[in-house]
């Protein structure tokens, strides 16, 4: 079920009966018709698993199931909304930005050192986010939150893209990350992100960049 984008801080999503999307919990701001909201503890369709990498990335508060006939209209503490349309691929994104998307898609977790090795591991500890990013798969809608605005940027072979670490938002394609820096391991310790550190994406796909560095 697409959404619409009402401004660039509320969409409208339509609810029939049947199918389901998941939500972020606060993100109802208003709906029409029969629809109902109920914690979902089992992580969307990722299960178990979905929920443990939530817990560990510290995502204490369960996803809402979304239900019904009607419309909705979701927004989160005015940010900025952007909303990105699967056609199979995965979608990676910080479990926090998430704000509602289709049912139909396929939920999970990746490991962030899975991809980075030990840079990935540092990814987490030294700019504050989770070591677990979100994976949704398949066919359908998602809509993100950032601050100040998104611009999304190709990401082609042989042209990596490099990213402020907190000013990523979520990439899909055919990517490998790996964080660099110019510091050494000294320097590094108890330094935030910035120009001293680099989310380096390569492959082919995109990657969706914030305006602000501001966590949400």
């Amino acid at each position: 079920m697409p959404f619409r984008e009402i401004n660039s801080k509320m969409v409208e999503a339509a609810v029939v009966p049947g199918q389901r999307m998941f939500s972020q919990r606060g993100a109802m701001l208003a709906y029409r018709g029969d629809v109902t909201f109920t914690p979902n503890m089992a992580g969307g369709q990722g299960g178990v698993m979905s929920m443990i990498g939530r817990r560990v990335a510290g995502e204490a508060t369960p996803l809402m199931t979304v239900e019904g006939n009607g419309t909705v209209m979701f927004g989160h503490g005015g940010h900025h909304i952007q909303v990105i349309q699967l056609t199979g691929d995965t979608l990676y994104v910080e479990a926090d930005r998430l704000l509602a998307f289709d049912g139909t898609l396929e939920q999970g977790t990746m490991f962030m050192g899975s991809q980075g090795g030990v840079m990935g591991m540092v990814r987490g500890q030294v700019t504050g986010q989770g070591l677990f990013t979100t994976t949704l798969k398949g066919h359908g809608a998602v809509a993100v939150m950032a601050h100040g605005g998104v611009i999304e940027l190709p990401i082609t072979p042989g042209r990596a893209v490099h990213v402020d670490p907190q000013a990523y938002v979520a990439h899909h394609g055919d990517v490998r990350n790996k964080l660099s820096t110019a510091l050494g391991w000294r320097d590094m310790v108890g330094r935030g992100s910035g120009e001293a550190f680099q989310l380096e994406l390569s492959g082919s796909g995109a990657v969706y960049v914030q305006a602000s560095e501001e966590k949400l």
